[in-house]
């Protein structure tokens, strides 16, 4: 990897944060797309990933993906600022093709507009035998991928939104497409109204929400069946099983977890002493506050004991046990380092008794979380409730 210049204003990955800052948007921005990387820089060797195929498949809807996905975020930009080896970042997505990776997920957000590029060309060779999901909803300028401020899913940016997304993946369709985050201002109807035109032209397949209101969620299925909803969910956050999960289920809708990893902290390789550096959103969370870190530590500490018992790592317990959660739960780690995206996968591998599964279940809902996921002011971003069609 070569580091980039100190200046956390302009990263590759946040292009047009400086004027987020001078909007007062810049944390909210650095949260509401997290660098969801699967697991922090650590030289320890993947655990039953060098050899591991992903063989499994699970539905969300109709739709057929891998039964691990791969997120793609991280490509252009790490925690740390860095900027992977663009060459190396082709080579983790057709090894994770090779080991039977199938879903591959990214969004015009994350650059913005670079991810999607490194994506298209990295499965230009297989495009026809992978499924693409990318997202659209934020206010990305459709030439320069400058980010403004707020939301946009008015109807005509979304489908120029999406004509950007085919040329940048180098594609004539896009698998899966989620609304980022849902508009205050467009009801969702006009947004499924939208899609479904782009349907009829054959540049979507598929459709999905992404952190929005549950409300919103059963009137856009009923406008337009929805196939998936993508929702932080992992041990460290577990806010969708109290009503997405059960009504994805209710509806015949797929889930797909993002940060399943919490963002590193499951994986094992964040403890006590660690301080989160500028540019790293991790620092405005209070969950990874040097106040509730300790105590948070409890959950790393169960799944170090689970990881020992079964002869694994603690990141594949944690993605273990969200494959046991629903059969139509696909989660969607991401990496720019080839041995945790093999790790990654080998997390199919483990299996739970259903003993087991009761006993770890109810250790996981018996560890308490101190701190918030997102700080206020970018927490308002979910759980957005459309407005009425008038």
């Amino acid at each position: 990897m070569k580091t980039t210049r100190q200046d956390h204003g302009d990263s590759p990955a946040l292009p047009g944060r400086r004027h987020l800052l001078k909007t007062g948007m810049a944390l909210a921005a650095a949260s509401v797309f997290p660098l969801a990387v699967a697991q922090a820089n650590t030289d320890k060797a993947p655990v039953g990933g060098n050899a591991y195929t992903l063989e499994d498949r699970r539905r969300l809807g109709s739709l057929e993906v891998s039964s691990i996905g791969l997120g793609v975020q991280n490509m252009s930009r790490t925690y740390q600022t860095t900027i992977p080896t663009r060459s190396e970042m082709h080579n983790i997505i057709r090894t994770a093709y090779d080991r039977g990776v199938t879903f591959f997920d990214a969004a015009e957000a994350y650059g913005p507009h670079e991810v999607e590029r490194i994506l298209g060309e990295g499965v230009q060779s297989f495009r026809d035998k992978v499924v693409i999901a990318s997202k659209f909803g934020w206010n990305i300028d459709l030439e320069t991928g400058e980010r403004l401020p707020g939301l946009n899913s008015r109807p005509e940016h979304i489908k120029l939104a999406v004509e950007g997304m085919l040329k940048r993946l180098r594609t004539d369709r896009i698998d899966l497409l989620y609304q980022h985050r849902v508009d205050p201002q467009v009801p969702i109807e006009d947004v499924a109204g939208a899609v479904r035109e782009l349907m009829a032209q054959g540049k979507v397949l598929h459709w999905g929400l992404s952190e929005m209101g549950t409300n919103t969620l059963r009137r856009a299925h009923a406008e337009l069946p929805v196939t998936a909803v993508q929702n932080e969910y992992s041990m460290l956050w577990r806010g969708p099983e109290e009503k997405v999960i059960p009504l994805c289920q209710e509806l015949g809708i797929g889930f797909v977890p993002w940060s399943p990893l919490g963002v590193g902290f499951l994986t094992g390789a964040i403890d006590a002493k660690t301080r989160f550096g500028e540019g790293d959103f991790r620092k405005t969370e209070s969950r990874f506050a040097p106040e509730n870190l300790p105590h948070n530590l409890a959950l790393v500490d169960l799944l170090k004991s689970w990881a020992k018992r079964k002869e694994t790592s603690p990141g594949q317990i944690s993605l273990a046990w969200l494959l046991a959660q629903k059969p139509w739960i696909v989660p969607i780690p991401g990496t720019t380092q080839m041995a945790h995206m093999l790790e990654n996968i080998g997390a199919a591998a483990v299996r739970f008794t259903s003993a087991e599964l009761d006993e770890l279940n109810k250790a996981v809902a018996a560890t308490e979380i101190q701190g918030t996921r997102l700080p206020d002011f970018v927490q308002v971003f979910s759980d957005v409730e459309a407005p009425l069609k008038k």
